[in-house]
């Protein structure tokens, strides 16, 4: 497979395909493709699967694309203002993401759900808590929110992130949700209860414009309806 990322801050992955080489994505992400792109949805792996799909924020079901009688063509859009990235996942290589991350990825990427350690923190602590982990072999294209800046972490070096600004990290890092010291803080100090914080060593990839925060910013200008 053959891909290329154009088009921010609204991109778009475009892959060329070989014959018979098969692309998975979340249902409804396929944006445009050559006529002979054969679609299959499936369950990607039971009811299992399924279930652990819907609690880190994907759809249900799995589309599978294969080019036939020939090479094809297939492109995959953000939903929204940011970026696309492209990880090479193999053993000892998995990266674990924000939840609605994956895009889309070669046949071979699995999709598992990770929970964060601390459960009873993680779950007030909002997007912290459910991640997704993604392992297996292939490429996977993953989207974040805005302006993407990269960490690499020594080992037992740490990073302190607001809650949802975490889009990515290898899994070699370890995740826990604390809450913010002190009673006034939480009340009054407006960056909320929770934060994350990040334990390397690893690399970890961080959003400028979470999609949670650009709602919360705009809600404000929403007209109310009256009755």
């Amino acid at each position: 497979m053959r891909y290329s990322i154009e088009g921010e801050p609204l991109p778009v992955v475009i892959c060329e395909l070989e014959n018979g080489e098969t692309m998975i994505t979340e249902s409804g992400a396929m944006s445009w493709m050559s006529p002979n792109m054969q679609m299959e949805t499936t369950s990607g792996g039971g009811l299992g699967k399924m279930f652990g799909r819907a609690l880190s924020g994907e759809s249900l079901f799995l589309n599978r694309y294969t080019a036939l009688n020939g090479n094809g063509m297939i492109a995959f859009a953000s939903s929204f203002p940011g970026s696309i990235r492209a990880f090479n996942i193999a053993p000892g290589q998995e990266i674990v993401a924000q939840k609605s991350a994956f895009l889309a990825g070669s046949a071979g990427i699995e999709l598992s759900i990770f929970f964060q350690q601390r459960v009873g923190a993680g779950f007030f602590g909002g997007e912290g808590f459910i991640m997704q982990k993604l392992s297996g072999n292939g490429v996977a294209f993953l989207e974040f929110d805005g302006y993407i800046k990269e960490y690499e972490l020594g080992p037992g070096q740490q990073i302190v992130v607001d809650t949802g600004y975490l889009a990515a990290m290898t899994a070699s890092c370890q995740v826990e949700v604390k809450t913010v010291p002190g009673v006034k803080n939480m009340l009054f100090g407006g960056e909320g209860i929770f934060n994350t914080v990040v334990t390397g060593p690893g690399r970890i990839w961080l959003q400028s414009m979470p999609i949670a925060q650009m709602a919360n910013t705009l809600r404000p200008y929403f007209p109310t309806s009256s009755k």
